[in-house]
């Protein structure tokens, strides 16, 4: 197995040799001339996505027969009803009727592969962006001094020695969710990627330098701590690069972020590099204007975010045992529309949850009527469930990991049941 040691030693040369268009030939020979061990074991792996800007859960996954919404969102207020005057949702269980746009997770509903936890949130009332990711992604709700994401302190408790590859973002820079003491890599694109150590960036992909300056500095200190595992991560990065990745048959990624994101970690599941933790994001779930129906900006924001997922879901095939998909948003949107056909910053959203271990067909948590008098501050769906709750036990069961106590500091929350074997 390749340490975490022998990974910080050798990491940052490998990396600049992807950054730069490729491992140097030298270093190439040395790692041919080693003796290759095999592929790492596979691994159980969690992979997140964070829908950034807070989406509207009850426009995702509406209980369309509450009376209270249907007066509250003149505009915005969606049916299963087809009447010919626009798209309809998807009645899910005669009270809730998914988003027409995210149709693609309607089969994954039905073979029970994906499970929906409605009137989630933060006890933390904020209603800052800003703080409402950080809180989420600490797993500390209420202190801001928490220095390691929840997702970085998973990784520490998984309790065995890792590849580099363990901790994997498919995003520009290092979320929050992972800064802490474990390794982890922040990756743009596979062809050209940075590696952040412990939430600090280095940036290995700058081309104002020449291989020889980078090397001068580098390697004469590095080629000497470094061992055969070193060069075996350096051929995981080689593979890395080694032609166009070609998704199963029949699938279609989306050209989006999300997609390409989701399709590298695809790729880098099929590989066998020892990915346990993977992470990816999905933007622009701000609609404080113009928010639209069956068409407009939530709607092709829920056609990406779901065909997105749905692509990954069918290109892992007979991997699917071994990954589960959990999605958050830092809150969702006024149960009323404002003036502009937009809903404002709210409490309570919903989370995703793919895998064939969870619960799945169901809509899980608790949602009162939407009468003023059950809202949160009078005008926001409350928090029923604690993201806790549900990041603990999909963790729990799916990565094996029991110590909710470090996982999420100052919680003794419950279990909703999401999970099989919770």
């Amino acid at each position: 197995m390749t340490s975490r040691r022998a990974f910080l030693k050798a990491g940052g040369l490998a990396l600049v040799g992807i950054g730069l268009g490729g491992v140097p030939g030298f270093m190439a020979r040395a790692a041919d001339s080693q003796k290759r061990t095999g592929l790492y074991k596979r691994n159980k792996i969690l992979v997140c996505i964070f829908q950034r800007g807070a989406m509207d859960g009850l426009m995702a996954v509406c209980p369309f027969n509450d009376p209270y919404l249907r007066a509250a969102r003149p505009d915005l207020f969606m049916s299963p009803a087809r009447n010919g005057t626009g798209k309809a949702l998807m009645d899910l269980d005669g009270s809730f009727g998914l988003h027409p746009a995210m149709q693609a997770f309607e089969p994954l509903f039905r073979e029970k592969r994906l499970a929906i936890v409605h009137g989630m949130g933060s006890p933390n009332n904020t209603r800052s962006h800003f703080d409402a990711q950080d809180y989420m992604e600490s797993g500390t709700p209420f202190s801001k001094a928490t220095t390691s994401g929840w997702l970085n302190r998973a990784v520490g408790l998984l309790g065995h020695d890792a590849s580099p590859f363990q901790a994997v973002s498919l995003t520009p820079a290092m979320p929050r969710s992972l800064y802490g003491d474990q390794p982890a890599l922040a990756i743009h694109d596979l062809k050209d990627f940075a590696l952040q150590s412990k939430g600090t960036p280095v940036d290995l992909s700058t081309t104002a330098q020449s291989f020889e300056s980078l090397y001068d500095q580098t390697s004469s200190v590095l080629l000497k701590q470094t061992g055969k595992e070193s060069f075996e991560a350096m051929k995981m990065l080689q593979q890395v690069q080694t032609g166009r990745y070609t998704p199963a048959a029949g699938v279609v990624y989306p050209a989006t972020a999300l997609g390409t994101s989701l399709r590298q970690i695809a790729q880098l599941i099929k590989m066998d590099v020892g990915l346990e933790v993977a992470f990816a994001e999905s933007g622009g779930w701000d609609t404080h204007f113009n928010q639209g129906t069956g068409n407009g900006a939530f709607a092709r924001n829920a056609q990406d975010f779901s065909n997105s997922i749905a692509a990954f879901w069918a290109d892992l095939a007979a991997r699917q045992d071994d990954v589960t998909v959990l999605t958050m948003t830092e809150f969702g949107r006024t149960v009323k529309q404002n003036g502009t056909r937009g809903t404002d910053h709210g409490r309570a959203s919903c989370s995703f949850i793919i895998g064939n271990d969870v619960k799945g067909g169901l809509v899980h948590g608790a949602m009162q009527p939407l009468a003023v008098e059950n809202l949160e501050d009078g005008r926001d769906l409350a928090v029923t469930t604690d993201f806790r709750s549900i990041f603990s036990e999909v963790a729990g069961v799916h990565l094996d990991i029991q110590n909710k106590d470090v996982l999420f500091p100052e919680w003794n929350g419950k279990k909703i049941g999401v999970m099989h074997r919770a």
